[in-house]
């Protein structure tokens, strides 16, 4: 395998490009040179050590720290509202705060004088009212240096959290966490790298700073002079001093960068989903069956090596209190939803159907639609998202990755004002109840798919939510791992007091966890019913071919349905002619025969065979037609060898009226 970074064959540059950039590097390089060869070696330490050189250096530093200061509790806030919040003007004021990055630092000094200047605009103002004179002060210098240097956190920082997904806030807000606590908890330890980055390159543009602050605030040695005036005026007196200054100076900035190693441009480390780059699922469901026993890395989770310790048996927790729902669902998504305590809604459609706008007008994040929602008795449509008492599990489970698997679960009690034992204990025992207690200590990314998956759905139970709101929780998880995730979560469903709406495209788990199947198609509900009602008679087609049927839209007739795509069904129960139908047809109602059937079936025609694939113990054909829509078929290996179907075979097949059912649209 060719390791990264390695050149390959054809990978070397043209010399067009390759002799500018060497001369570029040359020319950037050379000045540097230059501070290395004309250094005073041996005079180094008295010039540094210089009672002068040291008050600079003390003064820059107290300038340099305070700028610093200033400019993450003025700048944080401005990234974040740029990051964040869309508003008119907004590529202005960007504009705005990249101009001093741009600008002449002299042109700088003298707005800033203009501005707080004995004669600008606040400076009477503010001396006349607080004492406070900017100008040939301490103060100005500080001013000065968080003028030009503050530009590069808000851009480093906008940059960091515009890469940080709003899920993962919107996930901390679904929990109970108000936007401030959010913000402190969630959002700055996930933009770490981009803040860390930001204020880095501030203070060392701060430290360097000088034009600005000799416009505005003077050359006052002990008061405004800095090292990079200090040496502007050594340059005149004692060049080889100056020289020593600029190569700490130097010194300095290339620590800085070389600490960074590449960080400058905002990007907040790896925003990558955590689950997706932790341990991978294993396809014949050994991890899971490690998880659900308690064994494999022991209780603390720290590795090969630990202790493995025999399972607890989880406590069964008692029902929680009932939480009917109502809800009137205005905007893109159209719909009035009422459903008691304890059920369990799946909500299925094909994709921009309006399933993930539903649950995101319910928690409150979206202008695309609005819920009037009531919870129990209390009416929450005027609530935040923090207040609704709504947890949402998105599809991927938004595990905050600088958190341990027990202090994600536990976020949702700690954000509800629950004592940080007490929280923990809690947090402890739901996870214990879903399998993963013995991984609490775990960060997300040393978790699998599933374990992760789990994690999820402990911390929103654990968050003693009124409605639950899961958005294709097991889609990322293999066959084996959703299988035994799916009956956890069924269990625990059945003991959840509050309404419990998931989105899905599985089949399966809309049968198996679901009270009703709620069908949305267009923002419109098209069928709300228990699921074996939905599956003998799907009312979309798209449903339908979810449930592996055949699914053919039409007009009834006398005797049948004309189809959209032409031809012609024969049914045994006709709906009123005129009426919008759908005809569902079984796979295994369909046979197949290498001549034209004769005998009883009213529906015959002639196909070709385009894909065969394998469906457990039977095979599915699929077959076109000039006469029919396309049609799937189900068969066993036996008969397919018998018939010697393959890859384009010409076929016949023939559907009974009896088997086809038709529901009216």
């Amino acid at each position: 395998m060719r390791r990264p970074g390695r050149r390959t064959a054809g990978a070397r540059a043209p010399l067009l490009l390759t002799v500018p950039a060497l001369l570029a590097v040359a020319f950037l390089m050379l000045p540097l040179v230059g501070i290395l060869v004309r250094t005073s070696w041996g005079e180094l330490g008295d010039h540094l050590t210089a009672e002068a050189t040291t008050e600079a250096l003390r003064l820059s530093l107290l300038v340099s720290l305070w700028a610093l200061g200033l400019s993450l509790l003025l700048g944080v806030p401005l990234a974040w509202l740029l990051a964040r919040v869309p508003f008119p003007g907004k590529a202005s004021l960007r504009s705005l705060v990249l101009l001093p990055m741009v600008l002449p630092p002299t042109v700088g000094g003298v707005a800033l004088l203009l501005a707080f200047g004995r004669r600008g605009l606040l400076g009477p103002w503010l001396e006349d009212t607080f004492g406070v004179t900017l100008p040939f002060h301490t103060s100005g210098a500080v001013l000065a240096a968080t003028f030009v240097a503050m530009p590069f956190l808000v851009i480093s920082l906008e940059g960091a959290l515009g890469g940080l997904r709003p899920r993962y806030e919107e996930t901390a807000a679904s929990l109970g966490a108000s936007p401030v606590r959010v913000f402190l908890t969630v959002t700055l330890p996930m933009v770490a790298p981009g803040l860390i980055a930001g204020a880095a390159l501030t203070w060392a543009r701060a430290l360097g700073e000088f034009g600005a602050t000799i416009t505005f605030a003077g050359n006052l040695p002990g008061t405004t002079q800095t090292l990079p005036l200090q040496v502007y005026l050594l340059l005149q007196d004692s060049p080889e001093a100056a020289t020593s200054v600029s190569l700490l100076l130097l010194a300095i900035a290339m620590i800085v960068l070389i600490a960074l190693r590449g960080r400058w441009t905002g990007t907040p480390g790896d925003h990558r989903d955590p689950v997706r780059r932790s341990v991978p699922d294993r396809s014949d469901g050994t991890d899971e069956a490690t998880d659900a026993y308690g064994a494999g890395n022991g209780a603390n989770g720290h590795g090969a090596g630990a202790t493995e310790e025999t399972p607890r048996t989880p406590k069964t927790p008692a029902p929680s209190e009932p939480w009917p729902l109502h809800a009137d669902v205005t905007g893109f998504t159209q719909l009035t939803l009422d459903a008691p305590g304890s059920t369990t809604i799946a909500v299925v459609g094909p994709n921009g159907a309006g399933k993930t706008t539903l649950l995101r007008a319910l928690l409150g994040l979206t202008p695309r639609a609005h819920a009037a929602l009531r919870l129990g008795d209390s009416d929450v449509t005027a609530l935040p998202p923090h207040r609704r008492g709504v947890a949402w599990v998105p599809q991927d489970g938004a595990l905050f990755p600088h958190l341990s698997a027990l202090a994600n679960t536990a976020y949702g009690l700690r954000a509800q004002g629950v004592p940080r034992a007490e929280a923990r204990r809690e947090a402890q025992g739901w996870l214990d109840r879903l399998g993963v207690g013995h991984l609490a200590h775990r960060k997300p990314a040393q978790l699998s798919g599933g374990q992760a998956q789990r994690v999820a759905l402990a911390r929103a139970l654990a968050a003693r939510p009124r409605l639950l709101l899961l958005d294709e929780p097991l889609a990322a998880l293999d066959q084996t791992t959703r299988a035994r995730v799916r009956h956890t979560l069924r269990g625990h469903l059945a003991d959840f007091g509050g309404v419990c709406l998931i989105v899905t495209h599985d089949p399966v788990e809309a049968v198996s966890l679901a009270d009703r199947v709620l069908v949305l198609e267009d923002g419109r509900v098209l069928q709300d019913e228990p699921p074996a009602e939905v599956t003998r008679h799907p009312r979309s087609p798209w449903v339908a071919r979810m449930l592996g049927r055949n699914a053919w839209p039409g007009t009834a007739t006398a005797d049948g349905l004309a189809l959209e795509g032409g031809g012609h069904l024969v049914v045994a129960e006709p709906l009123p002619a005129g009426t919008d139908a759908l005809a569902v047809i079984a796979p295994e109602a369909v046979s197949v025969h290498r001549e034209r059937p004769t005998g009883s079936p009213r529906n015959v025609w002639p196909g070709t065979v385009r894909e065969i694939t394998s469906g457990g113990s039977r095979l599915r054909l699929l077959i076109t037609s000039a006469e029919a829509p396309d049609l799937v078929a189900e068969i066993t290996p036996g008969a397919a060898a018998e018939l010697g179907i393959a890859d384009g075979s010409t076929v016949w097949t023939s559907v009974k009226a009896t088997e086809a059912t038709v529901v009216p649209l």
